[in-house]
């Protein structure tokens, strides 16, 4: 441990990052800002081009700084996962995404591990950061990296620290954000802690074990989709009783304790809040536990896109328009605001939902050129006042501030819109209707 330990201090250890995507390039890069020669795996050929271009395709790593530690030979990016021989560390960041039945999907992180373990060597040091249930570390990568026949904490070192990624986020990123560490051995959690207190700005919290830490990332993501939940369903019990929602919220977030604003939507998105809570219920029928509050709070989130759908066919009927054939200007892909991460996109069920019923579909989100629904490709078309005009009614579902919305204002007929965007304009000659 302490040869390792002397590495990792001294900024000798090579490092591995495992996956570069939105949690990987910028661990990754973390990394090589701080001094360490990192190497960046991942089977995207495109992704390693790029990145061993200079060139950024996150949006939450700069783009100057990339460049710099890629000339600088800090780093390299390679598909040949090879070379993990040459690492002391490395980070597991791969996709954990739910199968068709709502069940974990465990195989990129599995075969990630045994691309590791025939490459494992004494002192190495094994990261796992991919969202999961608790208990992966130990039931699923432990077992394939001992299969070696090497033993953790004494022969090599592996532990569980959660990612903290919100893309978009302009306050906290990787580097600024607190950390949370669970070792299987004490000696794995003191290993791990120290390469990120090495790299990291924020505090590195060390918990007993990696179960602990896995259940800490769900706890933190399960608490907002309830609460998102609670939000969503004020929302549409709001609407019955003729009651702003957004006003409601703003009065309640006046008291100075006990109240955290969270806020309705069109739906849930990214890779955390919609999924996350799913590993739980899924391990919890292990234990014979129904997690009945977190269920109820998916059935609800999930609802939101249906819900969105249904209130603009009763805002067109109004003005005896039919959803078939009528046009409909959806401002907004992305699941949240200025950023181009469509993953889970609540955005992505209205549009199906839509072209079930026969709208004619325009689509604009200035992060997001083109993209695929079921096969189907969107262009992202140029907002002007003139496509404004056209439409019958414009659903604003994601609230980038790059819009101009004092033009949406002006130019629509009618808006709906889901996040509250259009709070600030001052004057809205359109006829407006908030979820």
């Amino acid at each position: 441990m302490e040869n390792t330990l002397a590495k990792i201090n001294d900024k000798s250890a090579v490092i591995g990052v495992v996956g570069l995507g939105y949690v990987g390039l910028p661990l990754a890069v973390e990394k090589a800002k701080a001094g360490y020669r990192v190497i960046g795996f991942d089977v995207q050929q495109k992704r390693v081009d790029m990145v061993n271009d200079g060139i950024n395709y996150i949006g939450d790593v700069v783009d100057e700084e990339l460049a710099a530690i890629v000339k600088a030979g800090k780093l390299k990016a390679t598909t040949d996962y090879s070379h993990i021989e040459e690492v002391d560390a490395v980070a597991i960041c791969v996709p954990t995404p739910l199968d068709l039945y709502q069940q974990p999907d465990t195989s990129y992180v599995e075969a990630s591990t045994r691309e590791i373990a025939k490459r494992l060597h004494p002192g190495m040091l094994v990261v796992l950061e991919s969202t999961t249930y608790p208990g992966t570390t130990e039931e699923v990568v432990k077992p394939i990296l001992e299969e070696t026949g090497l033993k953790t904490g004494e022969d090599f070192y592996l532990a569980f620290s959660p990612e903290r990624v919100d893309p978009g986020n302009k306050v906290y990123n990787t580097k600024n954000t607190p950390k949370v560490v669970g070792g299987i051995t004490p000696a794995c959690t003191r290993v791990a802690a120290a390469l990120y207190r090495n790299v990291l700005e924020g505090e590195v919290f060390e918990v007993s074990s990696p179960a602990v830490a896995e259940m800490e990332k769900i706890l933190e993501n399960t608490f907002r989709n309830i609460n998102i939940a609670l939000a969503n369903e004020m929302a549409i019990l709001c609407n019955k009783m003729g009651i702003d929602v957004w006003e409601v919220i703003e009065a309640a977030k006046t008291k100075p304790y006990g109240f955290m604003a969270f806020y309705p939507g069109p739906g849930l998105g990214g890779h955390c809040i919609p999924i996350d809570p799913y590993y739980l219920t899924w391990k919890a029928r292990e234990y014979k536990y129904h997690t009945r509050l977190i269920e109820l709070a998916g059935e609800i989130n999930n609802y939101m896109p249906e819900f969105v759908v249904e209130r603009t066919m009763k805002i067109l009927n109004r003005y005896g328009k039919a959803m078939n054939g009528a046009n409909v200007l959806i401002l907004g892909v992305a699941y949240k605001r200025d950023i181009d991460d469509m993953r889970e996109s609540p955005v992505l069920d209205i549009i199906r939902q839509l072209e079930k019923y026969g709208a004619n579909l325009t689509v604009n989100d200035p992060h997001i050129p083109s993209f695929k629904v079921d096969g189907r490709t969107y262009e992202s078309e140029e907002l002007t006042a003139e496509l404004l005009e056209k439409a019958d009614i414009v659903l604003v579902t994601t609230d980038h501030t790059a819009y101009d919305y004092q033009l949406i204002a002006n130019k629509s007929k009618v808006i709906f819109d889901t996040r509250n965007a259009l709070k600030d304009v001052k004057e809205i000659r359109a006829d407006y209707e908030k979820i």
